[in-house]
């Protein structure tokens, strides 16, 4: 996105999770002053001794002076630290992570509110929420409607479920993704946790916000307002388009390489509600969701060992909901916890799903 907005923007820093080759290409071409890196191996000397990079751990990077914009786009609880601090240093935070909203909204809005900082969100349904309610007051709303496209599997039966594979389960049939949030995808746990989300960035109540099903992934939200009337925010299902709203807002630019939407070719919108029983996992995540405290935090954590272990062939595809559930029924919440509490939730279930993954294995 930045490549094309070169006068606009300058990247000071780049992290990247195991991917060195793709970090060593992206420093090469933008020449950040900080890089950081997770893995065992590091990035050739090349990069940081020729390009002048400097290691950063992802805090000091957030909250550099020359930082304006915080894209927070990993996967997982790695995101939760650099946005909070990035937000408790006033940054404007462009959030794609779902987990630092997840496990802890309640001190990240907190965080927000104190240090002055900005969430953006890049989520093409939260970002279709905040265009539709541009212009609006929060007491008009009356719900906000996430659509889903139910995933690679949306059309196979429970036998079939039990023997898909990790390749299978990559094949997302509208977006291109990372590994992880097209599982999520595949058992639409990724769902939930955007009601979650939408609940702290909106300040809209769990029992306000609906899923419905929506194949075509043209219509990425709505917003139903007191009065009835309903507005939505269409496109082609494209990541560059809401990116470039965050990192841009107020402002609109062209985006002349960006595919228009031809409503003649569409011709046809559907939607279904979704079957709680065939996603369980997005049953199991609304739960956590009304229960609050700690259990979203414990409800991300089994999901991502539970992911992790079937991309690794350890588990199938339908021993996911079961490692979430005994997880979550296994945990003694904590309602109101602080950051310590948070995390110690986020370690007990971790090991806890490990120790029920070991037994399914």
């Amino acid at each position: 996105m930045v490549r094309g907005l070169r006068k606009r923007f300058r990247v000071v820093g780049l992290a990247a999770g195991r991917n060195v080759t793709l970090l060593e290409e992206q420093a090469r071409e933008f020449q950040p002053r900080l890089i950081s890196f997770e893995g065992n191996e590091r990035p050739s000397r090349s990069v940081i001794n020729v390009r002048g990079a400097a290691w950063s751990s992802l805090q000091e990077m957030a909250v550099h002076p020359d930082v304006d914009v915080v894209v927070v786009a990993t996967a997982g609880k790695a995101g939760l630290a650099p946005t909070l601090a990035a937000l408790a240093a006033g940054k404007v935070v462009a959030l794609a992570n779902k987990e630092a909203l997840i496990m802890a909204g309640k001190i990240v809005a907190a965080t927000a509110e104190r240090g002055r900082g900005e969430i953006r969100p890049i989520d093409s349904e939260h970002s279709a929420i905040w265009q539709c309610l541009r212009g609006e007051k929060k007491t008009a709303i009356s719900r906000l409607i996430l659509t889903a496209s139910g995933g690679a599997f949306r059309d196979k039966g429970p036998e079939e479920l039990r023997l898909v594979t990790p390749e299978q389960a990559l094949r997302h049939p509208t977006w291109q993704m990372g590994r992880k949030i097209t599982v999520d995808s595949a058992t639409l746990l990724n769902k939930g946790l955007e009601a979650m989300e939408a609940r702290w960035l909106f300040d809209v109540p769990l029992d306000r916000i609906e899923i419905v099903m929506h194949r075509e992934s043209v219509i990425h939200s709505f917003v139903e307002f007191v009065d009835g009337s309903l507005k939505a925010q269409l496109g082609l299902p494209d990541m560059r388009l809401p990116i470039q709203y965050a990192l841009c807002y107020p402002e609109r630019l062209p985006l002349p390489s960006l595919p228009r939407l031809d409503l003649k070719q569409t011709r046809a919108l559907h939607f279904e509600k979704l079957d709680l029983q065939r996603y369980p996992c997005l049953g199991l995540a609304l739960e956590a969701g009304h229960r609050g405290g700690t259990y979203p935090a414990v409800l991300a954590a089994a999901d991502e060992v539970a992911v992790e272990h079937f991309l690794a062939g350890h588990i199938r595809f339908t021993d996911i909901p079961p490692v979430i559930e005994e997880t979550l029924d296994g945990h003694d919440g904590i309602s109101d916890p602080d950051l310590d509490g948070i995390q110690a939730a986020d370690a007990w279930a971790r090991a806890r799903a490990e120790d029920l993954v070991r037994a399914k294995a």
